[in-house]
């Protein structure tokens, strides 16, 4: 019996966080990260949802199919995420993760068994996401271009549950992270993955997932290097 992995993206008022933290801690999820935002809705669409225009907290997480139905119950019987102005929780599948410890670590208190790669594997192209201490962006990079990736972005946030890191990952993992998101194509995800976790520099405590991306806009160079190949 499969259990796929999720990576579970909650958005809500910032000042609702540590109200959504306590909630998956107690469900043994941990949140690995957490950063901020801001609404970009009309000052029409907030009124006729009953929101304001506030700074929002953006937490991430990796979850099993198994938890989630019981986090989604609890998200709507207890934060009553259903009412509009609380908050939103999706999930989307991860198709695979860079390293064994790297996957017990973000599992920790989820019942999970190492399988296969999990779903949508038809999709020509995957999003690299990486979890890193602050500040080493560029020797990430530089390992992900060795293996053909392109450029990426990266979003500064917070670490969150760092303590006990150097259990599972061997290095201490500071507040400050950075994520940085690649997309690549299916074909070269797993070189470029295992670049980035030999290559990239110890110290970046680098932590690597990817995600299967259904539909694109705006790779046609991509494509283009695609066709020119075969």
């Amino acid at each position: 019996m499969t259990n796929p992995l999720y990576w579970l993206v909650t958005i809500t008022d910032r000042r609702s966080t540590d109200a959504f933290l306590a909630l998956y801690e107690s469900y043994g999820v941990r949140v690995s990260l957490r950063t901020v935002g801001a609404g970009t809705a009309v000052q029409e669409m907030l009124a006729t949802l009953g929101l304001e225009k506030s700074e929002k907290a953006v937490l991430f997480a990796i979850i099993t199919a198994d938890t989630w139905p019981k986090i989604q119950k609890a998200l709507r019987r207890q934060m009553r995420i259903d009412v509009p102005g609380t908050g939103i929780a999706f999930i989307i599948p991860v198709s695979s993760m860079g390293g064994k410890r790297a996957l017990q670590f973000l599992t920790e208190h989820q019942t999970f068994t190492r399988m296969e790669e999990s779903t949508l594997k038809d999709t020509h192209y995957e999003l690299l996401l990486v979890i890193a201490n602050q500040g080493y962006t560029g020797s990430i990079m530089d390992a992900a271009r060795a293996e053909g990736a392109g450029g990426g972005t990266v979003l500064h946030a917070k670490g969150t549950g760092m303590e006990g890191a150097a259990r599972f990952l061997g290095v201490d993992l500071v507040n400050e992270k950075e994520m940085v998101f690649i997309v690549a194509h299916s074909s070269e995800k797993n070189k470029i993955m295992k670049a980035i976790m030999a290559g990239a520099d110890p110290k970046a405590g680098a932590i690597v997932f990817s995600l299967p991306v259904t539909d694109t806009a705006g790779l046609r160079l991509l494509d283009e290097d695609e066709t020119e190949a075969v």
